[in-house]
């Protein structure tokens, strides 16, 4: 018997050797193919997303686009002593943190929620029609949203004729979060519900019955039997959104912008828009920009090892 079990132990592991040593003698007969497929994928990922980084040294320079790059004065952090320094600095920094943070609060939990709703569904033609509507807003452009916006809002617009009034939403400073947020959730919670829907898929079904014959009621079993089957995906995401918390959409925030809302439209991005493309300033730009990366790490980072602590070691890496 100990013969027999030690031949064969030995034959599986001759016939895992063997075929990596054929995987190894193929490799070396047709690299030419491998090449072929990933060399022109390696050479576009080192011209478009590694040699851009070399950029990131503007920001330490007072930057001349005759000179260049290495042919600018070399000014250290004063770009970033500046920022730090300018008495706007707060103002724009906690506009971009509360127009993130409420976007998160409200925007985060609006496609999980969607996912179990359309779990719900029992007819597959009825889900589909209902998928296909909430999908479509993805699809329209940033701008052309905006300008749906102010349509609606305007003193003429269907919003105020419903209320009676001839209110201008788009001059409110307190009004322009609930607007950015509130259209950014019905544009994007259907697309984004997708891969929560996925993720729901992979729930048992004979758990789901079992809990249905049990008396649970919905909150019961999406709390049995749903939620399980998607926690690890809302975990990643989660963090994902954390991460980029200080990346608040540039376009939208800029085209929903006037000059009466300013004090709470203007945020970071578009500070950098401003003062790099409009006034030419652009390693004081740069800097602003790579700033707002620095912190993006910073959440990322902090807020995957909060996860893992609260996730028995679980996240996102």
């Amino acid at each position: 018997m100990k013969t027999a079990a030690s031949g064969s132990i030995s034959s599986s592991k001759k016939g895992g050797g063997g075929k990596l040593a054929e995987f190894v003698l193929y490799f070396k007969q047709h690299w030419q193919l491998y090449a072929l497929f990933i060399l022109p994928a390696f050479v576009l990922t080192i011209i478009f997303r590694y040699i851009p980084m070399g950029g990131v040294l503007i920001a330490f320079e007072e930057y001349n686009p005759i000179r260049g790059i290495f042919g600018s004065e070399w000014v250290g952090f004063a770009h970033f002593r500046r920022f730090l320094s300018s008495p706007d600095f707060m103002r724009y920094l906690m506009n971009t943190l509360k127009l993130s943070f409420f976007g998160l609060l409200w925007g985060f939990p609006a496609p999980i929620l969607l996912a179990f709703l359309l779990n719900r569904i029992l007819s597959t033609k009825i889900k589909q029609k209902i998928q296909l509507i909430l999908y479509m807003p993805n699809f329209i452009s940033v701008i052309v949203l905006c300008g749906i916006v102010r349509i609606l809002l305007s003193p003429t617009g269907l919003i105020n004729i419903l209320l009676g009034a001839n209110w201008n939403f788009m001059t409110m400073p307190q009004a322009f979060r609930t607007i950015y947020i509130a259209s950014g959730i019905w544009q994007g919670a259907g697309w984004a519900s997708i891969i929560y829907t996925a993720a729901l898929s992979n729930a048992s079904k004979d758990l789901k019955e079992a809990a249905v014959i049990d008396g649970a009621n919905i909150v019961q079993q999406i709390k049995a039997v749903e939620w399980p089957a998607i926690k690890d995906t809302v975990l990643i995401q989660f963090i994902m959104s954390v991460g980029n918390i200080m990346s608040v959409g540039f376009e939208k925030a800029y085209a929903l912008q006037t000059d009466l809302n300013l004090a709470t439209s203007e945020i970071i991005s578009t500070y950098v828009y401003k003062v790099g493309l409009l006034d030419g300033n652009y390693g004081f730009s740069t800097a602003v920009g790579l700033f707002n990366t620095v912190i993006n790490v910073v959440l990322l980072i902090a807020m995957n090892q909060i996860v893992k602590k609260m996730n028995d070691g679980k996240g996102m890496y």
